[in-house]
């Protein structure tokens, strides 16, 4: 692989409703659903066909541009997701969430610009969240 080795991770805080249902459920479905995380991961492309929900073993690829990047999902909990990645990005992607807060850690070798694309991402599903009425 070329690039350069990457580590970033990122941590937000959401402020639901207060008359609000669970939040965390709502975060979830929004990190394990693919046809809710395409919806706030643009530009990023994902190939048709993927399970739903997310579950361990599971695999797909994703386009940013013209980069394919390849994900098996080693974990996917309630409360968790872990990718490992290859292609575009080798290494992988955590996420980890809570009733008002999602954390993003992404390690790897990539030529992309990797905090930028997480940063980017965050602020993304945070705005998605918040017009879905949650």
């Amino acid at each position: 692989m070329f690039g350069h080795y990457q580590e970033t991770c990122l941590r937000i805080e959401l402020h639901p409703p207060a008359a609000s249902a669970p939040f965390a459920p709502k975060i979830a479905a929004s990190l394990l659903e693919p046809a809710q995380f395409r919806r706030w991961l643009f530009p990023q492309q994902f190939e048709d066909k993927i399970t739903s929900p997310l579950t361990a073993g599971a695999t797909f690829s994703a386009w940013t541009g013209p980069v394919k990047i390849d994900h098996y999902v080693e974990i996917a909990t309630p409360q968790s997701l872990r990718l490992i990645l290859s292609g575009g990005i080798d290494g992988f992607h955590e996420w980890y969430w809570g009733e008002n807060w999602v954390q993003s850690r992404i390690e790897g070798i990539s030529l992309l610009p990797l905090h930028l694309g997480q940063t980017f991402a965050l602020i993304r599903l945070r705005q998605f969240l918040k017009e879905s009425g949650t």
